[in-house]
Order: structure tokens, then C-alpha cells, then sequence
């Protein structure tokens, strides 16, 4: 029996290796990109390298499947990912179309793409699980004389109520940051001059710019969507643990629950890495002049944006089955280890009409937590039921609905979903546990 386990084991990771390297060498990557090598302490193969569309090809969902076509055809989506957990099991996780449509590679459940601001789901979770050790607390101040950033310095700060912002302002969208003078996180040659700098603008020099500029209102008296709020969160976690931003996450947060497949993105086509997904635009997308000043044109998703800039505001990659393992994990309920205390998770999910919840971008009391995500060239949403299911869907195209493209994916699934019950009761987070 031992030796059936071994050899079994033995077969998944000789798979698994197979796949990374062809996947690879037929998306012409560079020798410099990332490997999986390179990683330190992975005790076992990611989730999604366990999973494949073959695994998924059921009858009762073929009419799902059918939709899902149908839906890419209308929306001229080239690729797609689902994946679908019910009662904390995932019981699905497919993808669609094209992971790469040059380089003739189809959409697996193996692959990673960008998600958006989903990203700030797992920041949020990292700001949490630091509160939970006692290292710094909703309350703490973030600027000025006892802020846990140290700059800007307390004399640069013109805007006296700067210093009154706190982490749970910053979790909440609460923080007075606005968007009068468009968003500094994809405005990086117009922070450039603002800066009077010949070179891109580096995270600090944009955080200190904001925070030395006018709020748009009192911390805690209004709510804008900020992704820059975010950007200071993830620079918060580095200034009090001493590591990298993604380091923290990826030891804190993803590896207690079980997750090794998700990254900080990079910027270009040809840094993805191994199994990522390549990203189109709307056919009649202009090109935009390049984020890093080289007044090169390019395509917006390639180059037009720093996407790796925005940290955990939203430049993570990751599977659609591992983000579900994710949430599994930030649940509060038993049936996979939460990595965070219950305390925590329901600061978390409460909110009211005038408050954001932290992390998600809607709950409601009734048990409905969701959270979007938009970026030229991804879009992803993010549901999590009352009913006991949960899904995740993302694609590699963007549309020209920009934000608002998450609603029809929205309807899409509704529909989908309306036949669960009949699917087979399985759950493929097992393949863990079989290497």
C-alpha cells in the first residue's frame, strides 16, 4: 500500500513538472521568468496544478458549459476560469477558451491570471491576522508623529486631518483620499511631473505625495473607493514586519491555508509567469503611452499600467480553485481550518449602508459577501453565498463595460448555478491530500 502511495505521488509530481515545462516552452518564455524552483519551503504541489478540464467534463453541467460558450462568443472573451465550492468542497473548476490563443494553449484550471482587486481581500486578511498578534490595531494612527509610517514627516503634512487616518479608515475606504485629480496608482506620468522626476514613481514617493497634498474629507465622515488606501496598507505591513510586502502574505496568509500558486504580477507579456494567462483588450482598444515614461505605445494591459505597483490593492495573480480555498479558509465555518479568528472575520463582513465591510466590497447580514475586480485585460468576480455555495470566475479579456462588466457575470452564473443540487457531490480539494 506504501508503495502504491509513493508511486502514485511520484506520477502526480512527474505530471505536474511535464505541464509547468511545456507550458513554458511553448510561451517562448524567457530563462529570467519565474520558476517554481525558486520558491522556498512549498511542502506540495498547488491545488490548481491537481486539477484539470478533463477532471471537470461532467454531463450535469454541460448546459453551464454551454453558457459560458455563448457568453464569451457575445462579450468576444478569450478565455475564461469558474470554479464552484459548495458547503466549503469545490466541486468544479473549469476553464474556457484560450489561456493563450497564439501560442495555441487552452484555458486549464492550472492557470493563474490576474484578479483585480481581490487582491485587497487577501490584504485585508493580512492587515487582520497582524491585529490578531497584537502588532498594530484598527486604531493606529498611519502618518504624523506616532504613525506607524515614518514618513511623510509631521511638519510636511499641510492637511492637519491627514494625521487623524487610521488602518480601519484606510480598510474601509474612509480615509479622505478621492479621485478629484484621477488615481495616482495608474497616473504615474502625471505623478512624475507632479514630482518633478525624470524616472517612475516609486510607491513611497506617490504615498508621500497624497499625504502631504488635501483631503478630499475628514477621516471617517465620507467613503471613496481608494485603491491607494490599499497601496498604504500593503507599505504599512512592510514598514512593521521588516518583509516584503508579498512575502508576508504568501508566509502568513496563503501557505496556512494551504495555498502556494498565487503572486505580485509583473507588468509584460513576456515576465508572466509559467502558467499564466495572456491578456487581450477590446479588438478597437487604442494603445496608450507606456507607464514608465519611455513614451513607447502599447497595449494598456501590457505596459500601459504598473500593475505590479499596486501591490495589495490589486496586483496579485491566482487560480480561481486556490481562491476559493482562500476564502474557505476566512469563513468562520468548520469545515477547513480558518486562518483567522472569528472575532476577525466578523469585523470583517459587518457593515451598514454608509460603511464598507473590510476587504469585500459588499456583505449584507444575511450572510452575502462578495468582492470585483477590473483591469484592462481581467476581469473577476468573486461570490459568496447564503446557500452554501461560493464561486469565482475570471477572465483574460476585458470589456469595454470597464467595472460594470462584473454585473453580467453576475447573471450569468445565477443562471448557471439554478441545477446544483444535481451535480456530484465531490470535492477536489481532496487532491491535497492524494499526492
Amino acid at each position: 500500500m506504501k508503495r502504491s502511495k509513493r508511486s502514485n505521488r511520484l506520477k502526480i509530481l512527474f505530471f505536474a513538472s511535464v505541464v509547468i515545462i511545456i507550458i513554458s516552452v511553448s510561451s517562448g518564455i524567457k530563462s529570467t521568468a519565474y520558476s517554481y524552483e525558486e520558491e522556498e519551503d512549498i511542502p506540495e504541489i498547488s491545488l490548481n496544478l491537481l486539477i484539470s478540464n478533463e477532471l471537470n467534463n461532467l454531463e450535469e453541467t454541460k448546459k453551464l458549459d454551454s453558457q459560458i460558450e455563448r457568453f464569451m462568443r457575445q462579450w468576444q472573451l478569450k478565455g475564461a476560469s469558474l470554479a464552484v465550492m459548495k458547503n466549503e468542497k469545490l466541486i468544479y473548476s473549469k476553464g474556457y477558451g484560450w489561456a493563450d490563443e497564439e501560442a495555441g494553449l487552452s484555458m486549464e484550471p492550472s492557470n493563474i491570471l490576474r484578479i483585480a482587486s481581490l487582491s485587497k481581500l487577501i490584504t485585508a486578511s493580512g492587515i487582520m491576522k497582524l491585529v490578531e498578534d497584537s502588532v498594530l490595531s484598527l486604531d493606529s494612527k498611519v502618518f504624523g508623529e506616532g504613525g506607524l509610517l515614518p514618513f511623510p514627516s509631521d511638519d510636511e503634512i499641510r492637511d492637519s486631518r491627514v494625521k487623524r487616518i487610521t488602518i480601519e479608515h484606510l480598510l474601509r475606504h474612509k480615509a479622505g483620499f478621492t479621485l478629484r485629480a484621477g488615481d495616482p496608482m495608474f497616473s504615474t506620468t502625471l505623478m512624475s511631473r507632479r514630482l518633478k522626476i525624470d524616472t517612475v514613481p516609486n510607491n513611497d514617493q506617490i504615498i508621500k505625495y497624497c499625504a502631504t497634498g488635501r483631503l478630499g474629507f475628514a477621516p471617517g465622515n465620507g467613503t471613496r473607493y481608494s485603491n491607494l488606501g490599499y497601496v498604504i496598507l500593503s507599505r504599512v505591513i512592510e514598514e512593521v514586519t521588516g518583509m516584503s510586502y508579498e512575502n508576508y502574505i504568501k508566509d502568513n496568509i496563503l501557505k496556512p491555508a494551504g495555498i502556494s500558486d498565487m503572486h505580485i504580477a509583473h507588468n509584460f507579456y513576456e515576465d508572466r509567469y509559467p502558467n499564466e494567462v495572456k491578456y487581450y483588450e477590446p479588438s478597437n482598444e487604442p494603445l496608450v503611452e507606456a507607464y514608465d515614461g519611455s513614451k513607447r505605445m502599447v497595449q494598456r494591459c501590457y505596459g500601459g499600467n504598473n500593475i505590479r505597483a499596486l501591490q495589495g490593492a490589486g496586483g496579485w495573480v491566482a487560480s480561481p480553485s486556490e481562491i476559493l480555498l482562500f476564502v474557505a479558509s476566512i469563513d468562520g465555518k468548520s469545515g477547513i481550518k480558518d486562518i483567522l479568528s472569528q472575532k476577525s472575520i466578523y469585523t470583517m463582513t459587518n457593515s451598514t449602508p454608509q460603511i464598507l465591510p473590510i476587504g469585500w466590497a459588499k456583505a449584507t447580514s444575511s450572510g452575502e459577501w462578495s468582492r470585483t475586480g477590473t483591469l484592462s485585460g481581467s476581469s473577476a468576480l468573486l461570490k459568496y453565498q447564503k446557500n452554501g455555495v461560493s464561486w469565482v470566475l475570471i477572465t483574460n479579456t476585458s470589456s469595454w463595460k470597464g467595472s460594470r462588466f462584473p454585473r453580467q457575470i453576475d447573471n450569468l452564473i445565477k443562471t448557471g448555478l439554478t441545477k446544483i443540487t444535481e451535480w456530484p457531490d465531490r470535492d477536489l480539494f481532496e487532491l491535497r491530500t492524494q499526492q
